[in-house]
């Protein structure tokens, strides 16, 4: 029996009509309404959970990438693919050769070791730029006038240097400098020729100055060495260098330090992770194999201090640690300030290097000499710590270390000139340039970099390595009518005023004369040279009235023939006012002055103990 009835179920959202409707076919209805209904509510709930899970991974994702981008990205390095310079195809067949720069009046015998003039070098390079000139600086006063008008006359190869690099523009070589200095004119007026200048803030970043000085052109050669951007060191100073050529393998990886430091302009803070592409290429453990002036070598770059270190980076310590400990025979060092201390609030003595030569000279038996400037800011204590280390060989066969001071000339207002501001060691089998004083401060809080280069012993010609060549220079320097041996009885003062002046003090048993900050001789007495020390004849010099013909006897020498030849040209059209010689510093000039307060020290450690802290 079929029940029919009424119904109105339009209230309940049914569209069904409400009359002649089987009541089975109403409730058949409402369930399948219901059913579909709950699919509905149950692909909603799906939906919605979907949705969420899909934020949560997208953010997940946003998150990493940001966290990947921000690791690659801790320092903003220039494109690498430009020249297609890789190392796997980047050049080891080199050519290097020493470059100096030797003040007008510090000569040497005409049959003595010499080296061309760092100048000479540089304009060498320059000249073979094609695409890009790189170059870090701690100092940047090419132009003395801003300073010291009096200096005018010896600048003008600084002025001639920055004339040269603004013209690079012209050229369509891009110029790129990354410094320390906030306020020199001279990177005020290359920026406003085209030049790429990038300012490291590495008082916020180490509580120290950058004191790093190399070139890199094109990533194919480079210059590494002594000498700041400062006329200074182009006219008074004595520096030393060297040019490698045709190096590719080599010039890349010193163009990573460069990058480290063009990518930390203006941060406050030292990147937690390093790009890769700031990686070494080579280090201590596995250092450049290559050919340098035709002779089998190993080469590598190191750098400092800790902090700024990437991965695969030897750091400078160890650089000399290596080279000294692989040292068999001698170890011949020329620093400007040799001071093992470590101070801020308080003074430490600082053994890293000081107690490496004390094995080399007492467990290997090698023979040791240091060559320290004698300046204005060379501080008594550096004679306490030599004295220490030649009384270690007092009662010992085959013990030998010798000390000298290098004394510069000295005014007629007792001020020096010629500083001896090379930074380098050279033992038989390596040799180690350094951006840093042997000071603890240095090495912990100044940002420096160091090239070592070993080659083989043995070689048939003489002078025929990079290594025989520096430690020529060396033994130059060291039998030079300019150095003065540390005796027990003997204080040489190099503050102000007061240089080259042997202090005879009362004898303590040949034990070192104590000696106090703020001590001072009643005043300067004439120069003296002890030929005894040395066991040589009075030195005989000639005055170098034609550099050029010099320079050119170099180029034939180290095959640069042609860009020298283009120099001596440029020397008698743009500098005709200079004779047709090379610039020429006459008259009495004060080397060191003091630097302007906003000026980063160049010896900021032995500096800051300088002013106080001992």
């Amino acid at each position: 029996m079929e029940l029919r009835g009424t119904m109105d179920l339009r209230g309940q959202g049914l569209n069904v009509p409400a009359v002649g409707i089987p009541t089975s076919s109403i409730i058949t209805a409402v369930q399948q309404r219901e059913y579909s209904a709950g699919v509905w509510l149950r692909r909603k709930d799906k939906m919605e959970y979907s949705q969420q899970k899909c934020i949560v991974i997208f953010a997940l994702v946003c998150c990493f990438a940001v966290l990947v981008v921000l690791i690659f990205s801790a320092v903003d390095i220039w494109g690498e693919d430009e020249d297609g310079i890789t190392e796997e195809n980047c050049s080891r067949n080199c050519r290097v050769v020493l470059v100096e720069n030797i003040p007008e009046d510090v000569s040497f015998l005409d049959n003595e070791t010499s080296n061309l003039p760092l100048l000479v070098g540089l304009y060498n390079l320059l000249d073979r730029a094609i695409r890009v000139v790189e170059i870090v600086s701690p100092l940047w006063l090419l132009n003395s006038s801003d300073y010291e008008s009096s200096f005018q006359p010896a600048a003008r190869q600084g002025r001639a240097l920055l004339s040269r690099l603004q013209g690079l523009k012209a050229k369509g070589i891009q110029l790129k400098i990354s410094s320390g200095m906030i306020d020199s004119t001279e990177l005020e007026l290359l920026a406003k020729h085209n030049a790429e200048v990038h300012y490291v803030n590495t008082t916020a970043l180490i509580n120290g100055h950058l004191q790093s000085s190399f070139w890199v052109v094109d990533r194919r050669h480079f210059y590494f060495g002594s000498a700041s951007m400062d006329w200074r060191s182009l006219a008074t100073r004595k520096e030393l260098g060297v040019l490698v050529y045709d190096c590719s393998c080599l010039a890349l990886d010193l163009h990573k330090v460069f990058s480290l430091y063009w990518g930390l302009q203006y941060r406050d803070f030292i990147p937690s992770f390093w790009s890769k592409r700031v990686f070494a290429l080579f280090n201590k453990d596995v250092p450049l194999e290559l050919t340098l002036n035709s002779t089998k070598a190993q080469a590598y770059v190191s750098s400092s201090p800790d902090v700024l270190i990437p991965k695969h980076r030897s750091s400078d310590l160890e650089a000399i640690s290596t080279v000294i400990h692989e040292a068999r025979h001698f170890l011949y060092i020329s620093i400007i300030d040799y001071l093992p201390l470590l101070s801020r609030n308080a003074h430490s003595y600082w053994s890293r290097i000081d107690g490496l030569i004390r094995e080399a000279l007492i467990l290997r038996k090698v023979r040791v000499r240091l060559l320290i400037s004698c300046w204005e800011k060379t501080l008594p204590l550096t004679y306490n710590f030599l004295w220490s280390l030649r009384s270690l060989c007092m009662e010992q066969a085959n013990c030998s270390l010798e000390a000298k001071f290098f004394n510069p000339r000295v005014q007629r207002d007792g001020s020096p000139q010629g500083i001896n501001h090379n930074r380098f060691m050279v033992t038989d089998r390596a040799i180690y340039l350094g951006n840093l004083d042997w000071v603890g401060n240095e090495f912990t809080f100044n940002a420096g970099a160091g090239l070592v280069i070993s080659q083989p012993e043995g070689v048939e010609v003489r002078n025929a390595t990079v290594v025989e060549q520096l430690r020529a220079t060396f033994e130059r320097d060291w039998f030079s009518r300019y150095t003065h041996s540390v005796e027990a009885n003997t204080i040489p003062v190099c503050n102000t005023h007061q240089i080259n002046m042997p202090v005879k003090a009362a004898p303590l048993d040949n034990r070192p004369v104590p000696i106090r900050a703020g001590w001072r001789d009643n005043g300067p007495t004439p120069m003296k040279h002890n030929r005894k020390d040395d066991g040589q004849a009075p030195v005989i010099t000639k005055h170098h009235d034609d550099k050029l013909g010099k320079i050119a006897r170099h180029g034939k020498a180290s095959g640069l023939v042609p860009s020298i030849a283009s120099y001596q040209e440029r020397g008698r059209v743009t500098m005709s006012h200079l004779d047709d010689r090379q610039v020429q510093v006459k008259g009495v000039y004060r080397d060191n002055p003091m630097d302007p307060p906003s000026q980063p020290a160049e010896s900021s450690g032995s500096r800051e103990i300088f002013n106080g802290s001992l």
